[in-house]
């Protein structure tokens, strides 16, 4: 998950890291008041996660309230990219001495923590990585062991070789040791501030925030979650109906929908139906225990789902219950109103009560999945 550059500034004053006065608006008529709040000069915007903002017109310095005005409201229809910003933040205008560069992300091949920092800040690190690849510094850390005080010592050592002061370097040392803390309060993948602006006075200040979060630890972070609901950002709706509901669930482009419980149950019962000629329309896994409700959500979306011709379930039921899922099922069907062809596996736990009740709805299970499977892409084909 992608915080916005508004969100990540935040979390930023929250770790004791500068960031420019800011006011965020969410119509043309805030505008004024946030000018009057941060001044004059100041820099508009526009709050989009897509890369090459700036160069797209998202951010643009303006000198006079009329050039606010007008810039905010073409941001506001036109968008960056074709993508059209719910928020713009007006921000004030910072004098530049020198643009720095400083993040930290994972090594998932090295399985490590990597400190990222340059003194050639303000354009992409891959491009910095490209052009003059002496010119950043990159620091291991070992997540069992953590930041240590020799880490951020060799950070500080090795920005002075690259021409920093000591006393901006040493300042360099403090903003990794936060950037690291936010790493780990938050489960990100990457935090990362570029550029991070030296000014007159020294300070360092982060003119962009950038932080994307585990998507599998926002269970832990239940504001955040709960933002998705008002703006769904890189996740589709089905997406987040699953997280709220607790099942995996990923969506391919075929029309046979499979619900399954277990990853490799799932992934098996997709394979069967691809082996026999068919499209799997998602990958969805009930999950091990997935009681009456999660079963219940997991159907209807895939009932709702215009593209899915036919849904397969293939259920072995362990510490999932068969009758929980013919429940589910059931449920489904009644509260959406949808009728679809659904072919249904189903043995295990509490067996026998789930089929009965599968039959009391007219649903006859299969206790064979290949041929359950066939039966789903036939069904697809009109056989």
């Amino acid at each position: 998950m992608r915080l916005y550059e508004y969100e990540g500034k935040e979390v930023f004053k929250k770790y004791g890291i500068i960031v420019p006065k800011g006011v965020v608006i969410s119509n043309v008529g805030m505008v004024k008041q946030a000018i009057d709040e941060v001044g004059l000069p100041a820099v508009v915007k526009a709050q989009v996660l897509v890369g090459g903002r700036g160069k797209a017109g998202g951010v643009r310095i303006v000198k006079s309230l009329e050039e606010a005005i007008e810039i905010t409201d073409r941001l506001f229809k036109e968008g960056v990219k074709g993508v059209k910003p719910r928020r713009i933040l007006i921000e004030q205008a910072v004098p530049i001495e020198k643009e720095l560069y400083l993040s930290i992300t994972i090594d998932r091949a090295k399985r490590e923590y990597i400190i990222l920092a340059s003194t050639e800040g303000g354009v992409d690190i891959e491009e910095i990585a490209a052009k003059k690849p002496e010119a950043i510094v990159k620091i291991s850390v070992n997540p069992l062991t953590g930041l240590q005080g020799y880490h951020l010592r060799s950070l500080s050592y090795k920005l002075k070789d690259l021409g920093l002061s000591s006393d901006v370097a040493s300042k360099m040392r403090g903003l990794a040791k936060n950037l690291y803390q936010i790493m780990l309060d938050l489960d990100a993948d990457l935090v990362e501030i570029n550029p991070l602006a030296l000014i007159k006075t020294g300070e360092l200040v982060a003119l962009d925030s950038k932080i994307i979060i585990d998507d599998n630890a926002l269970f832990k972070h239940p504001d955040l979650f709960e933002s998705l609901s008002e703006d769904p950002r890189d996740f589709t709706e089905s997406e987040i109906v699953a997280r709220k509901y607790g099942f995996s669930y990923v969506e391919l482009d075929g029309d046979v929908g499979v619900i399954a419980n277990g990853a490799g149950l799932t992934m098996a019962t997709m394979d069967m139906i691809a082996y026999f000629g068919g499209r799997p329309a998602c990958f969805l896994d009930i999950g091990g225990g997935a009681n009456r409700q999660r079963v219940k959500e997991a159907v209807k979306l895939l009932l709702r789902n215009p593209r899915i011709k036919v849904i397969m379930i293939n259920i072995y039921g362990g510490i999932t219950r068969c009758d929980e899922v013919a429940m589910g099922i059931v449920d489904a069907i009644i509260e959406t109103g949808i009728r679809k062809p659904l072919v249904i596996r189903m043995v295990g736990t509490r067996e026998e009560e789930g089929i009965k009740i599968l039959r009391e709805h007219g649903m006859e299970p299969y206790m064979n999945d290949e041929e359950a499977a066939k039966r789903a892409v036939a069904i697809v084909r009109g056989e």
